[in-house]
């Protein structure tokens, strides 16, 4: 399997905010941006996979402005790490308003993505070549991530994540 380039998975989506998308204040609602943000994700790791994908996990989403009515969303997704038989993607969301020729930040967040075969079972994923300075920041900082993420699933004991432990020192206990 060729391991692939990290822009290769660059993926952006726009959405406008209608009415249907907004609550009573006439901000878009936050699970109307989940759901576009797991389409333009799950596209990315699809173009990294060349497979299908699943969400395995989404990380904290934290809103830094509400998006109103009328505004365009856009997201922009890309793969930041392949695992075994996952990817890890990276998003970052903007709200802009046309009208005003503004654009500001809204928020951003990793979702992760397991690759399956035909019998819905876990699939090998091609390795993941990062080339720019961010890239290879991102790529490095992925297995960090992924350790907190097994952690807090239960599935890794704190005590065994290597990674975390050499970023702070956590886990260790002297005495």
């Amino acid at each position: 399997m060729e391991a692939k380039k990290a822009h290769e998975s660059y993926t952006e989506m726009n959405e406008l905010v209608l009415p249907n998308d907004t609550n009573t204040f006439g901000n878009l609602m936050g699970g109307r941006l989940l759901y576009w943000m797991d389409i333009c994700s799950a596209m990315a790791a699809q173009k990294h996979c060349s497979n299908v994908v699943v969400t395995a996990s989404v990380d904290n989403v934290s809103f830094k402005r509400s998006i109103k009515l009328g505004e365009v969303v856009t997201i922009q997704a890309q793969v930041t790490r392949a695992f075994n038989t996952s990817v890890e993607v990276r998003m970052e969301i903007f709200a802009q308003n046309l009208p005003k020729g503004t654009k500001e930040k809204s928020n951003e967040a990793y979702y992760t993505f397991v690759a399956l075969d035909a019998d819905g079972k876990p699939k090998a994923v091609p390795a993941l070549i990062p080339e720019t300075d961010k890239e290879k920041q991102l790529y490095d900082e992925a297995q960090q991530r992924r350790e907190l993420r097994l952690i807090l699933a239960g599935k890794l004991k704190p005590e065994n994540a290597t990674e975390l432990r050499h970023v702070v020192g956590l886990f260790d206990h002297k005495g």
